[in-house]
C-alpha cells in the first residue's frame, strides 16, 4: 500500500520515534524498524534518525510522532519533546516537518514546542485512525502488540472510540498496557509462577523477559546476532532457557527444556489474562464486546490469540500484516503517518506555518 504515483505529490517520510525503536516509512511503500535505546545514548539520536532516513528513498516532507519523551534521560516530557524535535531538525536540515498530535491533526514544530503535551505519545492515534477504516460498520478492537507495549483501541463504525489521550489516561482506561513480546521483564507479569507444578516465587530481577518466553515457545525466531537480552547473551532458545531458569533460582542443570516450555506457557497465560482484562476495561464503556478485531505490530501472533478470546464468536480478525505487509505493519504508526499526511496536504496544500527559530531549549537537565 502506498500513497500513490502522482508525480506532483510530495514524497513523505513518516517517523515514529520511540524510546527503544525508531520506525520509519516512506510514501512510496518502504518501511523500517531499527532498535535504538534513546535513554542510553540521547546525544546520538540525531545521527540515529539520519541513519534510518538514509535507508529510505528521498523525501520532501516529514511527518513525525514521538513517544521517546518518556525516557528517563529527560527530566520532563516537555524536555523530551524538545530533544526529539531538535534531533529531527538536525538529522534532516531543510526538510519541512509536521508533528502529529493527540487531537488527530498535524502541527508545526513551533506549535509542538509551545504545546508539547499536544504531541507527546500520539502515535497510537495515527495507526488507529487509519486502521478504523478497515471496519466501517459495527464495532471492533485494534490490538497493536509491539516489543514494549500493547495498544487496545476501541473502534466504532470506522472511527476511533478511545476515551484516553495521554499515556496516563490510556493506562487508566486499559487502552495502553505496558507489556509486549520482547522487553517486558517476567517479574512484571507475576510474583509467582508454577515450576514443576508448584507455585514458585519469582526473582524480582531482570533475569529474563518476554522475549525468552516467545523464543522458547517458537513464536519468535532465534537470532544469535541479537544481544539485546536480559543478560547480553544471544536471543536463542537455548540461552532463553538459562535466563528463564534464573527466575526461579535455578540454572540449566536443574531446569530442563520441558521445564522451560511449561514455565513459558504459564508466563504467556499470565500475560494473556492481563491483556484480556485490559481489553474488557477498554471496550465495555464505549462499544461493549467488539464484533471484530484489527491486529498489528511485531507481536501480532499474540494479538491474534487475544482477539480470538475477546471478540464476539465468529467475528472477523483483520491483519494489518496482510493488508499492508509485514514490515509496514511492524512500523504501523509511521506507515499511517505518511498516508494521513498525504491526504491532509495534497498538491497545492500549505503546511502549518513555521517561524524563524534559533536553537531549541536544552534537551537534558544540567
Amino acid at each position: 500500500m502506498s500513497v500513490g504515483s502522482d508525480q506532483d505529490q510530495a514524497r513523505w517520510i513518516g517517523l515514529d520515534i520511540g524510546g527503544a525503536n525508531i520506525k520509519a516509512a516512506h510514501s512510496a511503500g518502504p518501511a523500517r524498524t531499527v532498535p535504538f535505546e534513546v535513554w542510553k545514548r540521547p546525544d546520538e539520536l540525531d545521527r540515529a534518525i539520519a541513519t534510518v532516513v538514509a535507508t529510505l528513498p528521498p523525501g520532501d516532507r516529514v511527518a513525525l510522532t514521538t513517544t521517546a519523551e518518556l525516557c528517563d534521560c529527560y527530566l520532563t516530557k516537555r524536555v523530551g519533546v524538545q530533544a526529539v524535535l531538535e534531533a529531527a531538525r538536525a538529522a534532516m536540515p531543510g526538510r519541512p516537518i509536521v508533528v502529529w498530535g493527540i487531537d488527530g491533526g498535524f502541527h508545526s514544530v513551533e506549535e509542538a514546542l509551545g504545546r508539547p503535551m499536544l504531541v507527546a505519545a500520539a502515535n497510537w492515534l495515527a495507526l488507529a485512525t487509519l486502521a478504523a477504516r478497515l471496519v466501517p460498520e459495527g464495532s471492533a478492537l485494534l490490538i497493536d502488540t509491539g516489543t514494549t507495549t500493547t495498544d487496545l483501541i476501541p473502534l466504532d463504525r470506522g472511527t476511533v472510540a478511545a476515551r484516553g489521550r495521554s499515556d496516563s489516561e490510556r493506562l487508566q482506561t486499559g487502552e495502553l498496557v505496558y507489556a509486549g513480546v520482547v522487553r517486558t521483564p517476567i517479574c512484571a507479569l507475576a510474583t509467582e509462577l508454577p515450576f514443576r507444578g508448584v507455585p514458585t516465587g519469582l526473582a524480582a530481577e531482570l533475569f529474563a523477559s518476554t522475549l525468552d518466553v516467545y523464543l522458547t515457545l517458537g513464536e519468535i525466531e532465534s537470532n544469535p546476532s541479537d544481544l539485546s537480552t536480559a543478560d547480553g547473551r544471544p536471543a536463542t532458545a537455548e540461552a532463553a532457557r538459562d535466563r528463564l531458569a534464573r527466575m526461579v533460582g535455578a540454572d540449566r542443570d536443574g531446569f530442563t527444556v520441558e521445564d522451560a516450555l511449561a514455565f513459558a506457557r504459564a508466563a504467556d497465560s499470565c500475560l494473556m489474562d492481563r491483556l484480556a482484562r485490559a481489553a474488557e476495561r477498554s471496550c465495555r464503556p464505549v462499544i461493549g464486546r467488539p464484533a471484530a478485531a484489527v491486529i498489528a505490530g511485531s507481536g501480532d501472533f499474540l494479538a491474534r490469540r487475544l482477539a480470538q478470546r475477546v471478540i464476539a464468536p465468529g467475528g472477523p480478525i483483520l491483519s494489518l500484516k496482510a493488508a499492508w505487509g509485514a514490515v509496514a505493519s511492524s512500523a504501523g504508526c509511521a506507515f499511517a503517518l505518511v498516508q494521513l499526511a498525504a491526504e491532509r496536504f495534497g498538491p497545492g496544500s500549505e503546511l502549518p506555518r513555521e517561524f524563524p527559530h534559533g536553537p531549541l531549549l536544552e534537551a537534558k537537565p544540567s
